[in-house]
């Protein structure tokens, strides 16, 4: 990773209109090209907050929730190599639930933060399984900044609200573009994975449930990957 990635915790914005619970996922076309999971944790704010120290921040969580954070990565391939982005490979769907839980329901998964970090954190064991195989293992406690050091950046000059959700990120192994990074590295003959219509995935988290979602295609064949402009 770049040095800036132990310097400050990074994020983009989401869409929040595409929101989810368990159920189905409908892709367009260019969606099931190099479709992603990304196994994550949520938390939700609570109270209103601006400018917010790390030292305070655990107090505007109101509770922790399974993050299924769905990637085209062929969209975002292309359109981050304008530094730009993610937005069309991200803005179609994030799934989140089945539960909500509140952090005094966690007290006991929770661990110190890593050296040189401020704000709780928590053992809990991350699981993702694609139709019934295991894919993917992780723990939340391997985040390197904390989510009282996310909301402190996030609320610097911004206004924080209530219902507001905020991801963890990818925990490592977290996601078919990493798994199969590793894989080619290790195998040149290594077969990427991607999901499929039809697949159902799984994201479990210890102490707060199984997020269940399908992959369904959308009737329609419109493709923006097959509109470039000529120049």
């Amino acid at each position: 990773m770049i040095p800036e990635f132990d310097q400050f915790p990074v994020f983009y914005f989401s869409n929040h209109n595409s929101i989810v619970g368990p159920g189905e996922i409908v892709c367009m076309p260019d969606h099931l090209k190099k479709l992603d999971f990304e196994l994550e944790v949520a938390i939700v704010i609570c109270k209103p907050g601006k400018n917010i120290k790390a030292s305070e921040a655990d107090e505007y969580i109101g509770g922790l929730m399974i993050m299924n954070d769905f990637s085209a990565r062929a969209l975002q391939m292309e359109e981050m190599k304008l530094n730009l982005g993610p937005a069309k490979g991200k803005d179609f769907a994030t799934a989140i639930g089945p539960w909500l839980v509140t952090p005094d329901e966690l007290e006991e998964f929770k661990v110190p933060a890593k050296e040189n970090h401020t704000g709780n954190a928590y053992n809990l064991k991350m699981k993702c399984r694609v139709n019934g195989k295991q894919v993917s293992e992780g723990n939340l406690a391997d985040m390197e900044w904390t989510f009282a050091e996310i909301i402190e950046r996030a609320s610097y000059g911004v206004q924080l609200y209530p219902g507001d959700i905020i991801g963890s990120g990818t925990v490592g192994t977290g996601c078919f573009l990493e798994l199969n990074g590793t894989g080619k590295l290790n195998d040149p003959t290594y077969e990427e994975q991607w999901l499929k219509e039809g697949d159902e995935i799984e994201l479990e988290v210890e102490g707060l449930g199984v997020l269940k979602n399908s992959i369904v295609k959308d009737e329609s064949d419109f493709s923006i990957l097959d509109l470039k402009k000529n120049v």
